[in-house]
């Protein structure tokens, strides 16, 4: 029973529980406990930052081969667009064959709320503003270069040593602030319910079944055979890393639980170079859950209208997605914008049909945030088994094979 209190995983369930609770019936008082998760989410924020800096830093420094650096990168945005292909195709294919949008009546209010995702769209998707804006990316860049800078100054020791003292204080802090992760939970699982309702689900149930049901599929299927090309069970990896996923579904954001990952994908094997450039790059390159969401709403919504797509058009949305999909880092809301600026695009379905999607995103976005969060740790592991930069044995540690699981 001590144990069991001392858990992580026991508390944040019993957080987003209480939260569930807690907004179904005092809806009024759940609303006012946002800031408990937005709070929480921006603490962890601070973190992301500094954490992908003295990564990458002390990484490509101890790496000594810096080749291997750029050879990584290169394999890395490779993975992330065929396995973002393979996401967008899982996600037309399910939602032309459950046909989520057919029946849904189109007259929907929210018009208002439509218009400031409109204004966002109608600014258009440009790579300049994306890296400007993206301060992950930013890091991401300096980061390598003064890795670089490290690995050929001859008096380097002097100042990796010093940042590897301060990653030490970031981790130990960190593991303090995640304590608080039940916290968090609770504040935006109260929210979600308390604002907009468990019956905002009913009308555009089907919907939600064919999202969590392709984003099922995409885990359990497409990087269930990622992983098991390298022998890794994605069902052990799910396990590994479940303190995490509990924590983006109560927050429904994945930079909550972004640095966690980064640590215990290094405690499980993976080299701290490759963690260091996988991770935040897929972070802004690589959203399989979101690409799933903008495929299956963008077809929703032309099945809500009656409107038929032909293959020319249908091809053209899975181009415009491999563009608009990357402007979506991972933040509640952004999804939204992108959608926007797809439909846009595309000139073909109505704008104003967002406003039927506009009760139903907020729960959604859990699903998105948990699939783009599974699918860069799985991204981080197959490369580094790929560049032979994966140490099993430290694996098997993290998971607690048995001496039979590793035969």
């Amino acid at each position: 029973m001590k144990k069991l209190f001392s858990n992580l995983t026991f508390w944040v369930l019993t957080a987003i529980f209480c939260g569930a609770l807690l907004g179904h019936f005092l809806p009024d008082t759940a609303v006012k406990m946002k800031v408990l998760g937005d709070y929480f989410i921006q603490v962890v924020k601070l973190f992301i930052l500094p954490i992908i800096f003295l990564t990458i830093s002390l990484g490509i420094s101890g790496m000594g081969d810096l080749k291997k650096v750029g050879k990584v990168g290169g394999k890395a945005l490779l993975y992330f667009e065929i396995v973002t292909t393979f996401a967008l195709i899982i996600g037309l294919l399910v939602a032309n064959v459950l046909q989520p949008g057919r029946g849904v009546i189109s007259d929907a209010g929210g018009g208002a709320d439509v218009m400031k995702y409109k204004e966002a769209a109608d600014q258009g998707f440009s790579w300049l503003s994306f890296f400007m804006e993206n301060k992950t990316i930013q890091v991401l860049l300096f980061s390598m270069a003064f890795g670089v800078f490290l690995s050929r100054y001859s008096k380097s020791k002097v100042i990796t040593d010093k940042l590897d003292v301060a990653s030490k204080i970031v981790f130990k802090a960190l593991h303090f602030v995640m304590k608080l992760a039940p916290i968090g939970a609770f504040g935006g699982m109260a929210y979600t319910i308390g604002n907009y309702g468990l019956a905002s689900l009913i009308p555009l149930g089907k919907l939600m079944f064919s999202v969590y049901t392709t984003m099922a599929l995409f885990i359990f299927v497409v990087l269930h055979f990622v992983l098991k090309y390298y022998n890794i069970s994605v069902f052990k990896y799910l396990k590994y890393i479940r303190e995490e996923l509990l924590i983006v579904l109560g927050t429904s954001s994945s930079e909550a639980a972004l640095p966690s990952l980064m640590e215990k994908l290094e405690k499980m094997g993976c080299s701290k170079p490759v963690v260091g450039l996988v991770v935040p790059a897929g972070y802004s390159f690589n959203l399989d859950g979101t690409t799933i969401y903008l495929s299956m709403a963008t077809l929703f919504l032309s099945q809500v209208y009656d409107i038929h797509l032909s293959m020319e058009q249908i091809f053209t949305i899975i181009g415009i997605l491999m563009v608009t999909s990357k402007g979506a880092a991972g933040v509640t809301g952004s999804g939204f914008v992108v959608l926007a600026s797809t439909l846009t695009a595309l000139k073909v379905i109505p704008l104003e049909g967002l406003a039927l999607l506009l009760g139903v995103d907020r729960f959604m976005s859990e699903a998105r945030a948990i699939t783009n969060f599974i699918g860069n740790g799985v991204a981080t592991i197959w490369l580094a088994n790929n560049e032979k930069e994966f140490d099993r044995n430290k694996m098997y540690e993290a998971f607690e094979y048995t001496e039979e699981s590793k035969n």
